[in-house]
């Protein structure tokens, strides 16, 4: 692992090129990172790098966690990410920003996608319905059909495609292109669509 940094969704826009395509693009406010832990070999059996983000009130934290920050001597971050292998030798205190990146870099992108509640085998797994559509029949249009035979095995398999929860789980994606770096402004601009909604925590790691 080249560099990485923590940072938070915004929104979806759209570059120029110079030859006059438009790009769609994903703004993601990245960093300032503080380090606000350092693992080791010697110490905890691995090595890693612990990154805060976005600063908070200190009355937000609990006592373990904010003696942490005061002994690294950074403000108190919402979120702490651990980061294994970083190829930049860093200490406690020092902060990556988005400078850690530059125009034309593939990074890989991990989010939590969004969540879509309880839904049915139609939406949830892109079954056709079943039944007939006329004649009286519509009681059975969005239902998954037969979950398992009676005889054998008289039971239904683990992992049967059915109706339950969607979306809100983890979603890791590769090869994303940074297409523009905005330093001043915190700002990284990643070609094409990234996992979450608005405000979605981030790790963005460089391939």
């Amino acid at each position: 692992m080249k560099a990485a940094i923590l940072g938070k969704k915004l929104g979806m826009t759209s570059v120029l090129t110079e030859d006059g395509r438009a790009i769609p693009v994903t703004v993601v406010e990245a960093g300032p990172c503080p380090v606000v832990m350092v693992r080791d070999n010697e110490k905890d059996g691995y090595k890693a790098v612990q990154l805060g983000f976005e600063a908070i009130e200190e009355r937000k934290v609990n006592k373990p966690l904010m003696g942490q920050f005061k002994k690294a001597g950074v403000e108190p971050q919402r979120y702490l990410k651990e980061f294994r292998e970083l190829s930049k030798d860093v200490k406690v205190g020092d902060t990556l920003t988005v400078e850690e990146f530059v125009k034309g870099d593939k990074v890989r992108i991990t989010g939590t996608g969004k969540g879509r509640g309880f839904q049915g085998v139609i939406k949830r797994h892109h079954f056709g319905g079943v039944g007939m559509q006329t004649h009286g029949q519509s009681d059975r249009q969005r239902h998954p059909g037969s979950i398992g035979s009676s005889s054998y095995p008289s039971r239904v398999f683990k992992g049967l495609r059915m109706a339950g929860r969607m979306g809100g789980k983890q979603i890791t994606v590769r090869n994303i292109e940074v297409v523009e770096i905005i330093p001043d402004r915190n700002l990284i601009l990643l070609k094409g669509s990234l996992p979450g909604a608005p405000n979605t925590l981030l790790e963005i790691i460089k391939q």
